[in-house]
């Protein structure tokens, strides 16, 4: 078993927990739930900002405890200045996030992507109870047909839906309910990072889906290359959080950046 076979299996017991301590007509109560939440392909269309979708992550299956000291608050604050959406990880057994994470993060005005592995339509319910305007669906752990049943249930509750993939086969699973698709440069099986699998499958994602390219990005110049290709969206987590202080890191990478794109 990998480890995302791994993560599936803990997510279904976790899932099925969480189904038993909060019923769906008490996550329909939330404030979150009847707000109107921002769009996310509207805010990586403003030239204002970077199409950097910032990440506040704590720790990874991979590489262990990434930054344990920073809070949520103090480091969305910082991304809000210039992402164009903010990616929050809510899975706790292997990425030590919650969704309280999620509903600190909502003191900014940006896109929330709760990141997590969606598996089931009662998660995609809690997302929007929580605060996110947008969910992700990992192709590895569902079926083409679970993609679009999952990804209906967002669009019907005014959920944005980000359609992760990182190979060919997967391709398959982009649907008319999909509003951006995600190539994910780390195998989720190995975790091995290659950033030349997203320029292997832009030329192949829909030109009326916005692309997004994650993981493996540490530099400018990489982001330069990926948006000549045709991305529109950069999802950067490890790369600031790994730093003693993320907020000055991301600063500094977006003050970099917008010079070499000057």
């Amino acid at each position: 078993m990998n480890i995302l076979d791994t993560i599936v299996a803990k997510k279904k017991i976790e899932v099925a927990e969480r189904k038993q301590q909060i019923a769906v007509k008490e996550l329909e109560q939330t404030k979150f739930f009847a707000a109107e939440t921002l769009s996310l392909k509207q805010f990586l269309s403003d030239t204002n900002r970077t199409g950097i979708i910032a990440e506040y992550k704590r720790k990874s299956p991979s590489k262990g405890i990434i930054n344990n000291h920073s809070t949520v608050e103090e480091v969305t604050v910082a991304y809000a200045a210039a992402a164009s959406g903010i990616s929050v990880l809510t899975d706790e057994d292997f990425f030590g996030g919650n969704l309280n994470d999620l509903v600190a993060a909502t003191i900014n005005k940006v896109p929330l992507l709760r990141k997590d592995f969606m598996i089931d339509e009662y998660q995609i319910i809690e997302a929007k109870a929580y605060g996110a305007s947008v969910i992700l669906l990992i192709a590895a752990c569902l079926s083409p047909k679970q993609v679009k049943e999952l990804a209906t249930v967002a669009k019907n509750l005014g959920l944005e839906v980000l359609l992760e993939i990182h190979n060919e086969e997967e391709l398959q699973h982009i649907c008319d309910e999909v509003d951006l698709v995600g190539v994910n440069n780390r195998n989720l099986k190995t975790f091995e990072v290659d950033i030349n699998t997203s320029l292997q499958l832009i030329h192949s994602i829909p030109a009326d889906k916005l692309a997004i390219a994650e993981s493996g990005i540490s530099n400018t110049d990489t982001i330069v290359t990926l948006q000549q290709a045709g991305f529109k969206g950069f999802l950067i987590g490890e790369n600031f959080m790994k730093e003693q202080n993320p907020a000055i890191a991301f600063a500094g990478f977006v003050k970099e950046l917008k010079q070499k794109l000057a």
